[in-house]
């Protein structure tokens, strides 16, 4: 079984989405999985992680960079 690591946080589902689209053009699969503990009773748009192999870790960080608009990146020091 192959390893999974964590390239970015979706916002939510259209977003993470879109990222899996950006990483599947460039070759590479990816997994989402919930970035929080989430009541499934609950209807909202919570966010999401986006994980790919780890030996596929820069070129999808990569692929996400180059084809996301800088305004739309969160930089590390934003978030919290």
């Amino acid at each position: 079984m192959t390893q999974l690591v964590q390239v970015a946080v979706a916002g939510g589902v259209a977003e993470a989405e879109e990222m899996q689209g950006i990483l599947l053009t460039a070759g590479i699969e990816s997994e989402l999985q919930p970035a929080i503990d989430h009541d499934l009773a609950v209807p909202d748009d919570p966010p999401l992680r986006v994980l790919v192999a780890d030996g596929d870790v820069q070129a999808a960080r990569d692929a996400i960079e180059a084809l996301t608009e800088p305004d739309d990146l969160i930089e590390p020091d934003d978030q919290q």
